[in-house]
């Protein structure tokens, strides 16, 4: 029985409808789910040096903004299921390595994530973070396609 679900969302049109299916699924089942946002940071954000004029600190608030208002996504959608849930938001340079620290740091059992956040062609391929969270977890996790 899987206890307690770490919920993995990029604000991609596939990550919210697998947020709804988790919590639905959490619901059924008594689960508890901890939803992550990652906040994405690019190398070129870190160096100011590269900005070359660029307020790059505005361009990070924004991203930082919106993986919040994904992770509240997925606590109105928790609410409504009526799932357990707690939401997290956090920056950095890998997602699939933020991923898997609160899987750990949550004592969480699995973890659910989309296949991809990508669209075109690049959606015919598994996307590269779900692939990593899949090669390094030591939890079982659920893909959603």
């Amino acid at each position: 029985m899987l206890k307690k679900i770490l919920l993995a969302t990029d604000g991609s049109e596939l990550s919210r409808k697998a947020v709804t299916q988790a919590v639905d699924f959490a619901a059924s089942y008594g689960s508890k789910i901890v939803g992550l946002a990652v906040s994405e940071i690019f190398a070129s954000l870190i160096m100011p040096e590269l900005g070359g004029g660029y307020d790059l600190q505005g361009i990070e608030d924004e991203i930082f903004r919106q993986s919040k208002l994904n992770a509240d996504f997925v606590a109105e959608c928790a609410k409504k299921a009526g799932a357990a849930c707690e939401v997290h938001t956090v920056k950095g340079l890998h997602p699939y390595e933020e991923i898997l620290r609160f899987a750990t740091e949550y004592g969480c059992d699995s973890i659910f994530i989309a296949s991809h956040g990508r669209k075109g062609l690049d959606k015919l391929i598994l996307g590269s973070e779900t692939q990593k969270v899949l090669a390094y977890s030591k939890i079982p996790v659920l893909v959603f396609k």
